[in-house]
């Protein structure tokens, strides 16, 4: 079974980010790039799966300017197989992604499409729902858990409640969680031989895809700060500071 995991390149989790002076977005001038962490997710049960001999492939996708090389082949040196770089200059939103994954699947022919639930850049948590909508295909978000056996994927879904169990058929679209997996470091020889792999490199006009984005952006800003909270003597002071300052009760 081939399996293909979407990569995202985003700001590292690790960074603060800055707003530009316009307000028209975050300002990445500078800033250190990664993986999604979500998508980090993705990558490592797609090795794991193969290490099962449950796939038989792992094709990483990212989606970006040509920087976005440096994502794929940090999944190449993790363990996937191959990577393809769908090249554009255009800010793609989650239903452009989704339509430039379903153009990748009819071309790959994958029976599992492992992603993570959601990017940290944009927090959208909708290009997998969309892609399985747009396949066709059963889907399974927020995975904790995922079984493959005799065509089907058994998945645990954190939900309010606890753990949701699931089972899809096979092809399917499945979205992860955090607490699924613990990724992997690569190995230094593994680096060095994915800087030598060849990356395929597409475009959205050669997958029959109009990238325009549908959203604009009015203005980026950070929330408001919160005030510094306060100590209260007694129960009878903290009931009264949420009836007639904090107006909760």
């Amino acid at each position: 079974m081939r399996v293909l995991v979407p990569v995202k390149r985003v700001v590292d989790y690790n960074v603060k980010i800055r707003i530009k002076s316009d307000q028209s977005g975050v300002d990445i001038a500078g800033l250190k790039m990664s993986m999604n962490p979500f998508d980090e997710i993705a990558t490592e049960e797609a090795i794991r799966l193969k290490e099962r001999g449950v796939a038989s492939e792992i094709v990483a996708v990212s989606m970006g300017e040509a920087k976005c090389q440096e994502t794929l082949r940090t999944a190449l040196a993790m363990g996937a197989d191959r990577a393809i770089l769908v090249e554009t200059a255009v800010e793609l939103q989650p239903l452009a992604v989704a339509k430039l994954l379903k153009a990748i699947v009819a071309r790959e022919q994958p029976g599992l499409v492992l992603m993570g639930k959601q990017a940290i850049d944009d927090d959208s948590n909708q290009t997998a729902q969309m892609l399985a909508g747009l396949l066709g295909w059963p889907q399974a978000t927020f995975a904790s858990k995922i079984e493959i056996g005799d065509g089907t994927a058994t998945v645990g879904r954190e939900v309010d409640e606890g753990i949701e169990t699931i089972r899809v058929r096979l092809p399917a679209v499945i979205s992860v969680d955090l607490r699924l997996n613990e990724p992997r470091y690569a190995s230094l020889p593994n680096i060095m031989k994915a800087k030598k792999k060849p990356i395929d490199t597409l475009t959205p006009e050669a997958l029959g895809v109009d990238p325009t984005p549908r959203l604009d952006y009015l203005r980026v800003e950070e929330p408001p700060k919160r005030k510094a909270g306060v100590k209260v003597g007694s129960v009878q002071e903290l009931v009264a500071k949420l009836k007639g300052e904090a107006g909760v009760i």
